[in-house]
């Protein structure tokens, strides 16, 4: 299969806890090679529009509010089926469901906090690279 892209966020919790290197470490170990990166403050405004799936849902509002609680790196990543290589180094959704060797098992607080999002689909990576990065960011 031919090497694709992702996008994934570290989340507040763990650049809090200064464990970007360390879940970017994972991530490359995976076999995912980082081809944009940044840091930044997500404002209410981009915490509500990228996660404007969720709008109906009884969390949107915790959501967003964790979401633009601290800094997060937002990523994209470059792999063989890099979608689904990184969904599973990231773990189950609930840290306490994940498999051991995983970053969510590894670094996650909460089912809330838990340290990392990743797209689930190639389209939706598509469509989440594009929110945060223009194409010439993208040094792959």
């Amino acid at each position: 299969m031919a090497a694709n892209r992702t996008f994934s966020i570290i989340k507040p919790d763990a650049t809090r806890r200064n464990l970007t290197g360390a879940v970017t470490k994972m991530l490359e170990d995976a076999g995912l090679r980082v081809v944009a990166s940044k840091r930044i403050q997500m404002t209410r405004k981009q915490a509500e529009g990228f996660y404007a799936v969720h709008k109906e849902r009884p969390f949107f509002d915790d959501l967003v509010a964790f979401m633009i609680s601290g800094p997060v790196v937002v990523q994209v990543l470059e792999g063989e089926d890099a979608v689904k290589r990184n969904r599973d180094i990231m773990g189950a959704t609930n840290p306490e469901n994940a498999a051991e060797g995983t970053i969510r098992k590894a670094h996650a607080e909460s089912i809330e906090a838990n340290s990392v999002h990743g797209s689930d689909s190639d389209e939706n990576a598509a469509t989440e690279i594009a929110f945060f990065f223009k194409p010439e960011e993208i040094v792959g």
